[in-house]
């Protein structure tokens, strides 16, 4: 299980989301339907409490806790940037 935070994706938090050097991302599972895709991931400036899996991307910690992985199911997830939004994917 990994978490990938591209270049792209480092820019567009730090220049559209604001996120400074030293900050930590929390990324979150949270159910959005109950549709085909009942879950989505989520985004938010958090502090880490039990950490499963970390990124750092130049002094920015990206990271899911041990809660939310399940939706990984051992696969990696790439964060990226295409036009004006962060795209999840998995590999």
């Amino acid at each position: 299980m990994e978490l990938i935070v591209t270049p792209s994706a480092l820019s567009c938090f730090k220049g559209e989301w604001g996120i400074a050097d030293g900050e930590t991302v929390r990324v979150f599972v949270r159910y959005v339907s109950g549709g085909e895709l009942p879950f989505a991931f989520g985004i938010t400036r958090d502090t880490p409490i039990d950490a499963a899996v970390t990124a750092v991307a130049e002094k920015v910690t990206f990271y899911m806790e041990s809660k939310d992985v399940w939706f990984m199911e051992g696969k990696s997830l790439c964060i990226d940037c295409h036009g004006d939004g962060i795209v999840f994917q998995f590999s």
